[in-house]
């Protein structure tokens, strides 16, 4: 991982609310106002790219960009207008179940037909769609636990130890080479890809930044607490049988030895992470508050609903013969 620029470049804007926004944090013009932020469809690349722009002041910031701005309350009455179309469209169109267990339950239950992006590199995935699923990830695997972490101060006895011990694996275990965004970034450099974090904003998709949007989302707001436990348990429960077709998709195409270690070791972690996940941090957080039973529902539906988004938007561009990604690699 590229770690002598931390800070990227501002992204190029996808419509006027993120070119609003970009150029109010180039010091260069206004905020977008609320009638634009309103008519903006809420999954489509403008809005995304804008909440993406807002919430990555939480994370690594931009280049030439006043840490400050952070916690503009311009800017943050803006990232709310923006947020509000995206939380009310996934509680309009993902919601499925009303109970954390039935949700969970079905995660368990994988498609009979195997018509999957793991099932599909694995099966008849080429090298370039590999990369190209690669660099659509790195948004979200260069800052992989990140905003998980953001809910640690808000659970408490078992939900606050299960989720530390899990996360204490996602960040190496107390080493710098085992942190899982670094060996993603491993699995990069095997894929002949830039490492460098953001690098690849420009060229994924809005269903990408969907994906990771809704991790800084549920993680920002204390009330969406158990949303983002939801989130957590959907990335742990369904990660070990996924990331097995991911590492057999590796050796397959001849990624690299990292690319396969990448996703080997996701199998092993995660098949542990599961358990925990459910008993200790799901079952933790509602013995103390079963108030947040449909809430941790809505989290892992709402994940599912946008990852199947992503997953929509990638298997029909490759089956078409054309990139997914907006830029080339």
């Amino acid at each position: 991982m590229n770690v002598t620029s931390p800070e990227p470049p501002l992204p190029i804007a996808r419509g006027p609310i993120s070119a609003a926004i970009i150029e109010y944090l180039r010091g260069t013009g206004p905020l977008p106002d609320g009638s634009s932020v309103s008519a903006a469809p809420p999954l489509r690349d403008d809005l995304q790219l804008a909440l993406y722009v807002c919430y990555e002041l939480h994370y690594r910031g931009f280049a030439g960009v006043d840490a400050d701005h952070e916690w503009d309350p311009d800017l943050l009455r803006v990232r709310a207008a923006l947020e509000r179309p995206f939380l009310e469209t996934l509680r309009a169109g993902a919601t499925v179940h009303k109970h954390a267990d039935e949700a969970l339950d079905d995660l368990l239950v994988e498609p009979v037909d195997g018509s999957g992006v793991s099932h599909f590199l694995r099966d008849e995935g080429e090298l370039w769609q590999v990369r190209e699923y690669a660099a659509q990830r790195s948004l979200y695997h260069l800052k992989e636990a990140d905003p998980h972490a953001w809910v640690l101060p808000r659970l408490w006895g078992r939900a606050k130890a299960g989720m530390a011990a899990v996360e204490f694996d996602e960040f190496g275990g107390g080493r710098a080479d085992r942190v899982h965004a670094r060996l993603f970034a491993d699995l990069m450099t095997d894929l002949d890809l830039d490492t460098t974090y953001g690098h690849w904003l420009d060229a994924a998709g809005a269903e990408a930044l969907a994906t990771v949007n809704l991790m800084s989302l549920l993680g920002l707001h204390r009330a969406l607490r158990g949303a983002l436990v939801g989130h957590f348990a959907a990335v742990e429960i369904t990660s070990s049988p996924g990331s097995r077709r991911l590492a057999q998709a590796m050796r397959r195409t001849g990624a690299g030895s990292a690319a396969e270690h990448f996703y080997d070791e996701h199998v092993e972690a995660d098949a542990v992470h599961e358990q925990v996940v459910r008993r200790e941090v799901v079952a933790g957080l509602l013995e103390e508050e079963p108030h947040l039973d449909g809430d941790v529902a809505f989290g892992v539906d709402a994940t599912t609903y946008l990852e199947d988004r992503l997953a929509e938007h990638l298997l029909g561009a490759w089956r078409a013969g054309e990139s997914s990604l907006r830029l080339s690699v």
